[in-house]
């Protein structure tokens, strides 16, 4: 049975997390190798549990999805982007099924002010009216379905893993994140960080978004060389606000838990707080461009962990609540 009332103690510890604290460049971000992932699933799992209770990011390295294809789906992204807002503004962000296009909507609980981005939200049940047409950016649809679908494989690849360390069987999770059912509610979520005026250059706000956890239960994210700013702060840093940059990797991809595989989990895996910082001066200024996919489990999901720490929740009513928190009214 799913609890009517829920303690999200994640909003209160987000409202806490808008100072900008201070920077540690020596914890390492644990590179993982997913090659030859069947014979060798047993270690990986053990490295990404190593890896995920002790900072909760790692990047995948030999995942299966190809640097010519990383670099396509960002020029996909650039496209659309591109388009005049008179068009994108015709697929408008649907907060209740978070698919659509949005630009400066996300106000974080930790900030109060909107984060200087815009974003297009791809969850595939919900797409019918929200794809640009044919004529509009031909192509864009099949890439970023594919794309997706690729993104789905080698995340569900990894909670197979989590899945084992917590002693649910290999498919649990993936039968959680159904991508044949009309309840699936992963997203592949296409960001552009804009461009700094060169007038406020030197004197920019401290981010581009605001310290927050993902509501999901894995995220993958990729980014491009040279457009840093991501920043993790493990729970055991909390208090003290002491933040590690995850430089770019064009070929990599950098993974966090978020709050649904958290609470799965009961707290084992630690869904933990980064953020998008503005540059320096003399640091890149211009567009910042990256690509996440939220593995988020179906709407009619139940979370509820082996320890049952937490009220059973559906997913659908986890992530409402958690989008609810972070949009202004669309």
């Amino acid at each position: 049975m799913t609890a009517n009332v829920y303690d999200l103690t994640e909003l209160q510890k987000e409202s806490r997390m808008g100072a900008m604290g201070s920077v540690n460049t020596t914890r390492e971000i644990r590179r993982i190798d997913l090659s030859n992932f069947e014979a060798r699933k047993a270690e990986i799992a053990d490295q990404l549990w190593d890896a995920a209770i002790d900072v909760g990011f790692f990047q995948l390295i030999n995942h299966g999805i190809s640097p010519e294809e990383i670099r396509a789906a960002f020029g996909e992204a650039e496209r659309f982007f591109a388009m005049p807002d008179s068009v994108k503004g015709q697929y408008p962000l649907k907060k209740a099924v978070n698919s659509g296009w949005e630009s400066k909507a996300q106000v974080r609980p930790s900030t109060g002010t909107p984060d200087q981005k815009e974003s297009y939200q791809i969850t595939r049940p919900y797409m019918a009216d929200l794809f640009p047409s044919e004529a509009e950016l031909p192509g864009f649809r099949e890439a970023m379905l594919a794309f997706e679908r690729k993104s789905w494989e080698v995340g569900m690849k990894v909670l197979s893993c989590f899945a084992m360390k917590l002693g649910f069987d290999d498919e649990f999770f993936t039968r959680a994140h159904d991508q044949s059912k009309p309840t699936y509610q992963s997203t592949l979520r296409l960001l552009h960080y804009y461009a700094i005026p060169p007038e406020v250059q030197d004197k920019l706000d401290l981010w581009r978004a605001g310290a927050h956890t993902d509501f999901d239960c894995l995220t993958l994210l990729y980014q491009r060389q040279g457009q840093g700013g991501l920043e993790v702060c493990p729970g055991k840093e909390m208090d003290a606000q002491e933040w590690t940059p995850i430089p770019p990797d064009g070929d990599a991809i950098t993974c966090n838990i978020g709050d649904m595989l958290m609470r799965w989990s009961d707290d084992q895996l630690p869904s933990n707080f980064h953020r998008v910082k503005n540059p320096l001066p003399g640091e890149y200024m211009g567009p910042r461009y990256s690509i996440a996919f939220f593995a988020q489990a179906n709407r009619d999901a139940i979370i509820e962990s082996p320890g049952k720490k937490y009220p059973a929740i559906t997913a659908g009513d986890y992530l409402n609540q958690r989008v609810a928190a972070n949009f202004k009214a669309y």
